[in-house]
């Protein structure tokens, strides 16, 4: 009998089979899981928006970040909508909440940050937004539009954790420890020449004898106009084709647009004229901070490392009569607690880069520019053959 009872109760309680929704629906939530995991730690897809790497990296060029490179970070921010980064689609807002918030800690990974690595990170300074001009630099922003004060008052301003800000690609130019000097537009790295890559690109006035240049000569060349006025005119050039204008039979003269040294007209990192006369093609030399190693602070030098101590490690920073209270005790000196790295945009004269917000954290890091997976001009229609499925290393040479 008991026998019996328990074939009864097994053939009652048989499993039914799930309604079509429920299967679609644990197949999509299986799918958005898998999703969420792959881009977090292993692998995430970008989009070049600004042509501030070109001709390395190009508009429009879809590439995937290595997370597995440099080691994946655990989200500052975990409770977050699936495979969104900061804003809501369609509707706007933020995609996340910061009511759980947890501290940096980067799983190992294959290797470290290296020189001239194309490397996608956490913009910065993008700690504060302005809501309406959420492409334009907050402190940027401070400075031309009347002081913090006015900006607060005119616009929406949203404040962001690290994992949360807008995400950047430049070549790192300069590891933690390196001297980095630039005089007249070359980049001088612990005394030395740093690689000159062939793409890469500067402005140049030329001179010519009377004719200009034809559009295909231009595009062939891959060299862009920017500005023309009789037979002077204003060229973005990439190097490697900056003999083949020098040998035009049609021009005169050519020469490297540049600040003269100790112009502060763009007002260049750390935006301290008066203790810095840098600018984008004269600037430094300086050593980019490395954890565990202790700088003497000054009135001079504190615009040099004010982000670092009071924003990137989080101490409280006091300035009072030339004196500084970190942490509530005066101190005349500071130990850097993470590694710093100096990034640069290939496009070199079209770059907001280090030279104009700063060094940038390990904490930062998201990962390593891997390969262009899709890349076209325009429109999808007119894809650049040339470059699918290249790696960015096999593109920036």
């Amino acid at each position: 009998m008991q026998l019996a009872f328990w074939k009864k109760g097994k053939d009652n309680t048989a499993k039914k089979k799930k309604p079509v929704w429920r299967e679609w629906l644990d197949a999509a939530v299986f799918a958005i899981v898998a999703a969420t995991i792959i881009r977090t730690f292993f692998i995430e897809a970008y989009t070049i928006p600004t042509p501030s790497m070109e001709g390395s990296m190009l508009v429009n060029d879809f590439l995937f970040v290595s997370k597995t490179a440099y080691g994946p970070r655990i989200p500052n921010t975990p409770i977050a909508f699936p495979l969104v980064h900061n804003t809501m689609p369609i509707t706007g807002g933020k995609s996340y909440t910061e009511a759980v918030q947890w501290g940096y800690k980067r799983l190992p990974g294959f290797g470290k940050v290296e020189r001239n690595d194309v490397v996608v990170f956490n913009f910065p300074n993008g700690d504060t937004v302005v809501a309406e001009k959420a492409d334009r630099d907050y402190y940027e922003i401070c400075r031309n539009e009347g002081g913090r004060e006015a900006v607060h008052n005119m616009y929406t301003i949203i404040t962001r954790p690290v994992d949360k800000k807008e995400n950047y690609i430049k070549r790192c130019i300069g590891i933690p420890g390196d001297k980095i000097q630039i005089v007249d537009g070359i980049v001088y790295l612990n005394n030395q020449k740093g690689e000159i890559f062939p793409h890469s690109q500067l402005h140049y006035i030329v001179e010519t004898k009377g004719t200009g240049f034809s559009e295909e000569f231009l595009e062939e060349n891959k060299i862009q106009l920017l500005e023309a006025s009789g037979n002077m005119y204003r060229l973005n050039v990439p190097n490697d084709k900056l003999d083949i204008l020098r040998s035009s039979s049609n021009v005169a003269n050519i020469k490297l647009e540049q600040l003269p040294s100790k112009s502060t007209a763009d007002m260049a990192f750390p935006q301290d004229p008066a203790n810095f006369q840098w600018n984008r093609d004269n600037y430094g030399p300086f050593v980019v901070p490395k954890k565990g190693v202790t700088v003497k602070i000054t009135p001079q030098n504190i615009a040099m490392y004010r982000r670092i101590i009071a924003n990137y490690e989080g101490n409280t920073l006091v300035e009072q009569d030339g004196k500084f209270i970190i942490n509530g005790k005066e101190s005349n000196c500071y130990t850097f607690k993470m590694d710093y790295y100096w990034m640069m945009g290939d496009n070199r004269h079209d770059s907001a880069d280090s030279r104009y917000w700063g060094f940038v954290p390990e904490d930062h890091v998201v990962g390593k520019a891997s390969f262009v997976w899709l890349s076209f001009e325009g429109s999808l229609f007119n894809l650049r053959w040339s470059r699918l499925l290249r790696s960015v290393k096999a593109l920036s040479h």
